[in-house]
């Protein structure tokens, strides 16, 4: 799309809607040309432009767009946290304005191959991991996305002969139109977000939507246990390859014993003992096949491969050592906020546990997750908005040890007090952190520091 006459309005002024307008201005676009619109109107548009390169001049309105703007708009550009569903954003829809999210901009002016991986649970430790092992493995490769990089804070330094890894959420799929990755991965799909998406069909149709453009000749990644994934494969274009840490596969990757086999037209080749790796837990067996399945699509040996993962390090606030305190062993798992990744959290630990719950209500159920703590979990902390939701789950499932708090800190007290010497305290909470704390990396940010202060 040709962009110096455009009138072009970004929607949201967080550090996508910075990217965004950076990305603009290098692909040719007019900065008087681009609006930027913030609806809190608490923010002033100069906090706004000093976020901004000094050649990137927009106009910035907060609180109320001028509906003068609204009528000369030609393409918007909206943040991940901006629903499609409203009014507003209809709006312009209605009157044929293209509507795109900034992964789609990133796409129209990145070059290179693209790896995109999308999944309920797995996405950040799978992305990190890929991208580790492609960076290993060549120069110019790029990992963005949801992971917390805008890819088009990036988009403009890429090449032909670079690879672009991305995490790419179900609120960012929402808005692309030509996006193509050359090899995709959905790597689970359990219930989330749906006071956005609505329902599951709704759900599952825009994770599957990574693939909608890609054909026989690339490949998506899918988890054959999954059923919302296997039926996937079943009925896209690209050539589906299936991870399974239940069976073994004729064709795919599996764990056989405590060992990764993959194969792929031939007899089945040993990756590695995921005992080798750092990163405990099934889920994370699982997410390690999904890294090597891909890596070794864009053509990365085997060898190689095997010798990334077991270097890599887990990703922060994702089961998360943190520290040993008289004998009692801390993990942050600050990322666990949805209650499948919680119960791959509960299960992962290997002794008693008393665990951090609780925050913002994205309409979960968490019978699973408490279904999940038998033998396991002593003690439940909760915190935030959905504590009494909860906590009467709990009590409907026989779990009476539960005890409210009213902040973090006061919650890490909690816990201090109650573990026992060669217990573990797991901050997994099965819920968004926003109406405590503005995102889950201050909220285990803030765990750490609290630990920390700990007496030993």
């Amino acid at each position: 799309m040709e962009l110096k006459e455009k009138k072009v309005l970004i929607i949201g002024s967080g550090i996508s809607g910075i990217a965004a307008a950076g990305l603009l201005v290098h692909a040719g676009a007019d900065s008087a040309h681009v609006t930027i619109f913030d609806g809190n109107g608490q923010l002033k548009p100069e906090e706004i432009q000093a976020k901004l390169p000094a050649q990137v001049r927009p106009r910035i309105y907060t609180g109320l767009l001028p509906e003068e703007v609204q009528r000369q708009t030609q393409l918007v550009i909206i943040s991940p946290g901006v629903p499609v569903d409203t009014p507003f954003i209809q709006g312009f829809q209605e009157r044929g304005i293209p509507v795109w999210g900034e992964i789609e901009l990133a796409y129209r002016y990145a070059r290179g191959r693209l790896m995109a991986i999308t999944g309920t649970n797995g996405k950040t430790t799978t992305t990190a991991l890929t991208g580790k092992i492609m960076q290993d493995y060549q120069k110019e490769v790029f990992v963005v996305g949801n992971i917390g990089i805008p890819y088009t804070s990036v988009a403009g330094q890429t090449t032909e002969q670079s690879v672009t890894v991305a995490e790419i959420s179900s609120f960012q799929l929402e808005t692309t139109e030509q996006f193509k990755p050359d090899i995709s991965a959905v790597l689970n799909v359990t219930p989330d977000h749906l006071n956005r998406h609505h329902t599951m069909e709704a759900y599952v149709a825009v994770k599957e939507s990574i693939a909608r453009r890609q054909d026989q000749d690339s490949r998506c990644i899918l988890n054959y246990e999954d059923p919302y994934t296997k039926a996937m494969g079943e009925r896209m274009g690209a050539s589906p390859f299936y991870f399974s840490s239940a069976r073994e596969l004729e064709q795919g990757i599996y764990v056989k014993g405590t060992e990764i086999y993959l194969a792929d037209h031939g007899p089945a080749q040993r990756v590695l003992d995921i005992r080798e790796a750092r990163l405990p837990g099934i889920h994370n067996a699982e997410n390690m096949m999904a890294a090597i399945a891909m890596t070794y699509s864009m053509g990365v040996p085997l060898p190689q491969i095997a010798a990334s993962v077991r270097d890599f390090r887990a990703v922060e606030h994702r089961i998360e050592y943190v520290a040993v305190k008289k004998g009692v062993v801390y993990y942050n798992d600050s990322k666990g906020t949805n209650p499948d990744a919680a119960i791959c959290a509960v299960r992962a630990m290997d002794r008693p546990t008393v665990l951090i719950g609780g925050g913002y209500d994205k309409d979960s159920e968490y019978d699973a997750w408490i279904e999940a703590f038998a033998g396991k979990v002593t003690w439940l902390v909760l915190l935030g908005q959905t504590k009494e939701k909860i906590a009467d789950c709990a009590r409907r499932h026989g779990f009476t040890n539960i005890i409210m708090a009213d902040s973090l800190e006061e919650t890490v007290q909690i816990c201090a007090g109650k573990a026992r010497p060669g217990d573990a305290v797991l901050l997994s909470p099965a819920c968004a952190s926003w109406g405590m704390f503005p995102n889950y990396e201050v909220r285990g940010n803030l765990f750490k520091e609290l630990v920390n202060k700990l007496e030993d």
